[in-house]
C-alpha cells in the first residue's frame, strides 16, 4: 500500500515508519520538524535499507499539503502530525486548536482531492478524561479535561462525520496510553525540543547527566506507593499497532476507535527502579506538590485492539527502559550535534 505519514520523524512517527518499511509499504512523510529532525529519517533510511519519500511541509499549508498528496494518491493516510503537550495546551490553547483542529480539516481537504478513503489517527488516551472506572475501555464516557485533550476529542468528531458522509471511508482512531523507550538499535528515540513533558525522557535525562533531578509530582494519591499510577507501552509496540490499523482500515469501513496499551498500570517509582536497574545509573529525586488535572491512575482494558487488530503488547517494563537508556547513552543529547 501507500502509506502517508503526517508528522513521520517525531518520535512515534519515526519508530512507525520503520516498522511499515518492514512490510513493504510505500511511503511518503509530510513533516514541518517543529518537534522533529530531518536526521531522524536519515537514520530510519539506514536501519531499514528502504527509500521514502519526505515532503517538508506544514499541515496548516493547504495548498503544499494538497500537492503532497495529490503528487503522492496515498492509499491510506496515518496522521501523528499534531501539538502534545497538556500544560502548552493550557497556556497556548490557540495554538493547539489551530494545529490540531484545523491542521485535520486541511489533511481532509487534501485527502478528497487526492481520492484517499483510509485514516488512521494519532488519538490519546486523554479524552477519557477522569476515570469514573477501571481499566479504560472504549466505551467509557469521552471528557477531556484539557485544551490537548479537548482537540483529539474533537478530531475524533470530526473523523467520524467524514466516515459517515464519505461512502467506503474508513478510519482508526487509536487511543494511545503512555509511549516510552526506543528502537532496540538506539538509534532512533525520544528527542523532546524543550524541558520534557512526560517521565521517561525526564528520567533518561537525568540519568545521562543532563538534568539534576527528577521531580516526582504527588506522593500521597491512593496507589501502592502514593505515586501516579499509568500505562505506559513501548513505543515499537505501539509501532505495530499502526501497522496492524493500516491492514485494518484497509478491509474496514467505517469509523472505530481502539485503545493501545498494555492493561498493566506502573507507579512513577516503578519506573524510577526499572530505569536504575536498566542503566546501572542512580536517579535522583524529590517528591513535590501534585500537578492540577493529575489524576492517581489511569490505565487500559486493550482487548478489543486483541480482537479487532490481532495486536496485543509484547514488551515489559524493563525492555523499555532498557532500550531508552540505550538511545540516550549513545546519544545524550538527542539528535542535535555533540
Amino acid at each position: 500500500m501507500r502509506v502517508f505519514l503526517t508528522g513521520g520523524a517525531g518520535y512515534i512517527g519515526s519508530h512507525t515508519l520503520l516498522e511499515i518499511l518492514s512490510k513493504a509499504h510505500e511511503v511518503c512523510v509530510y513533516d514541518d520538524y517543529s518537534n522533529s529532525a530531518p536526521v531522524a529519517l536519515m537514520r530510519v533510511e539506514r536501519l531499514s535499507n528502504r527509500t521514502f519519500q519526505a515532503v517538508t511541509g506544514d499541515v496548516l499549508d493547504q495548498g503544499s499539503l494538497a500537492k503532497a498528496l495529490v503528487d503522492f494518491k496515498p492509499d491510506v493516510v496515518v496522521h501523528f502530525a499534531g501539538k502534545k503537550a497538556v500544560g502548552e495546551s493550557v497556556a497556548k490553547p490557540l495554538m493547539y486548536y489551530e494545529n490540531n483542529v484545523v491542521g485535520t480539516l486541511s489533511l481532509l481537504r487534501g485527502m478528497e482531492a487526492a481520492g484517499c478513503k483510509r485514516i488512521v489517527f494519532s488519538s490519546s488516551a486523554t479524552v477519557y478524561g477522569e476515570p469514573q472506572y477501571l481499566p479504560l475501555d472504549e466505551k467509557h464516557p469521552l471528557a477531556a479535561t484539557n485544551p490537548y485533550g479537548q482537540t483529539k476529542l474533537m478530531v475524533e468528531h470530526i473523523l467520524r462525520d467524514w466516515c459517515a458522509a464519505r461512502e467506503g471511508a474508513s478510519a482508526v482512531l487509536l487511543r494511545y496510553f503512555n509511549p516510552v523507550g526506543a528502537h532496540d538499535s538506539g538509534q532512533i528515540g525520544e528527542d523532546p525540543n524543550d524541558i520534557p513533558n512526560n517521565l521517561m525522557p525526564f528520567v533518561s535525562q537525568v540519568a545521562v547527566g543532563r538534568r539534576a533531578k527528577l521531580q516526582v509530582f504527588g506522593g500521597d494519591y491512593d496507589t501502592k506507593d502514593g505515586t501516579g499510577v499509568r500505562d505506559y507501552i513501548h513505543v515499537v509496540d505501539l509501532a505495530k499497532a499502526h501497522a496492524a490499523a493500516i491492514s485494518y482500515a484497509e478491509a474496514h469501513k467505517g469509523c472505530e476507535a481502539i485503545n493501545v496499551g498494555t492493561g498493566q498500570g506502573v507507579s512513577v517509582l516503578d519506573v524510577v527502579k526499572a530505569f536504575e536497574q536498566g542503566s546501572g545509573q542512580p536517579v535522583p529525586y524529590e517528591v513535590v506538590a501534585r500537578r492540577p488535572g493529575d489524576v492517581a491512575a489511569c490505565y487500559a482494558d486493550a482487548s478489543k485492539a486483541e480482537s479487532l487488530l490481532g495486536w496485543q503488547a509484547t514488551r515489559d517494563l524493563a525492555d523499555m527502559c532498557e532500550t531508552a537508556w540505550k538511545w540516550q547513552s549513545q546519544n545524550p543529547n538527542g539528535y542535535a550535534a555533540p
